[in-house]
């Protein structure tokens, strides 16, 4: 089943069981897979909806980040909630070993040998590790990895 089906069952248990909060966050994910389809006219696939995913977690997390700022605990624990829903949709991230390892072996790959080739090393890392690492690692990464 793909990804985007699962999603659509998941809305469906969700109207079921009558978990609101569940079900709305389900709604906004599938609202911005429908926006992505129809701005870009195509039909989104697996890797596509994880990026949606993605997009939408590091969004929480930057108003999880605000609202906490601001001592609004009561709008951190929503978003916090609608996180935790979200991140049933990702796969299985890769740890920090299994990235710095990665890094390594794609720079040496590549010949990079300094900071002036972080663009280089950073579109061929995020061909082969996106939806399966989180980028802001992978970012720290490079940087310690072009930095020696």
């Amino acid at each position: 089943m793909s990804l985007k089906a699962q999603i659509t069952e998941d809305m469906k248990t969700a109207m079921r069981a009558k978990d609101s909060a569940r079900l709305g966050t389900i709604r906004l994910l599938q609202a911005a897979m429908k926006q992505k389809e129809v701005d870009e006219r195509i039909e989104l696939d697996d890797a596509a909806v994880i990026a949606i995913v993605d997009k939408l977690i590091k969004q929480r997390k930057d108003s999880i980040a605000a609202f906490e700022a601001a001592n609004r605990a009561d709008l951190a624990d929503v978003e916090k909630a609608e996180l935790e829903v979200l991140k049933v949709y990702l796969p299985k991230r890769m740890g920090e070993a299994e990235i710095t390892a990665a890094v390594q072996a794609i720079v040496a790959e590549l010949g990079a040998s300094g900071p002036g080739d972080m663009g280089k090393v950073m579109g061929a890392v995020k061909a082969q590790l996106s939806g399966k690492a989180d980028m802001g690692l992978v970012s720290t990464a490079v940087k310690a990895a072009l930095s020696k």
